[in-house]
């Protein structure tokens, strides 16, 4: 049973990290499950205080993944339209793998706010550049924390390693 846990926990890290560049699939919270994993397996310690503050960040991440996006647009000067179409772009650019997603709010972002004023396309390409600003940086702290929860889960294997062998 340990081994599948730790196994297991190691997977869903891996997918989580996979999942912060694919938005279909919530990252940190499957890299959060996969650290949550290897504490439960009985001959480890269950560090509350990690599990704790990795988990309020994860909550965290999870919103700022929504929100970000949205903010670049309004910061670039877009409107409602521009964040509209930043989300309906990235719904549907999740079918046209694999750069739909990126390509997606952008072009999402950049017909909205041509919907709100075509006599601005220029404004309308600054929301969508600010729109894929917020998706670089959303994606960026995703595949970052990921990486700190995979580290995580590294030191308290090796911190372990005498359970193993």
């Amino acid at each position: 049973m340990e081994y599948a846990l730790l196994i297991f926990g190691l997977l869903l890290i891996l997918l989580g990290i996979v999942g912060s560049i694919l938005p279909a699939l919530p990252g940190p919270p499957i890299s959060w499950v996969g650290l949550l994993l290897i504490y439960l397996i009985p001959a480890i310690t269950i560090n509350y205080w990690v599990l704790g503050i990795t988990l309020v960040l994860t909550i965290v991440i999870a919103v700022l993944d929504y929100v970000l996006p949205s903010k670049g647009t309004k910061h670039f000067g877009g409107t409602k339209y521009g964040i509209w179409g930043t989300n309906i772009g990235l719904i549907i650019g999740l079918f046209f793998p694999p750069l739909g997603f990126i390509i997606g709010p952008f072009i999402g972002a950049f017909v909205g706010e041509l919907i709100y004023n075509s006599k601005n396309p220029k404004g309308a390409f600054n929301a969508a550049v600010g729109s894929f600003l917020g998706l670089l940086a959303s994606t960026f702290m995703k595949i970052l924390f990921c990486l700190v929860l995979l580290g995580i889960y590294l030191v308290v294997f090796f911190s372990n390693l005498d359970i193993w062998f």
